[in-house]
């Protein structure tokens, strides 16, 4: 898998504030770029969790909980 470049813009004491934490755990090389990958990647992962908690609203548990088992074939 290739990595792709990104031209971030954040204020000045995001920065600070990130620079300072990862230096506080004896930072490395590509630390920053780790730390942003994280990030997007879990708030990525909330953003579809919140999707599909919206899309299953009309549903109740149990009819959630039987569709499941049915997918799974757990009759």
């Amino acid at each position: 898998m290739s990595n792709i470049r990104w031209s971030v813009v954040v204020p000045e004491s995001t920065d600070r504030a990130l620079r300072t934490y990862l230096a506080r755990r004896g930072s490395k090389k590509g630390d920053i770029s780790r730390f942003v990958e994280e990030a997007v990647q879990a708030r990525l992962f909330e953003l579809t969790v919140e999707g599909v908690k919206k899309r299953n609203r009309s549903h109740s548990q149990k009819e959630i909980l039987e569709a499941i088992e049915e997918a799974l074939g757990a009759h």
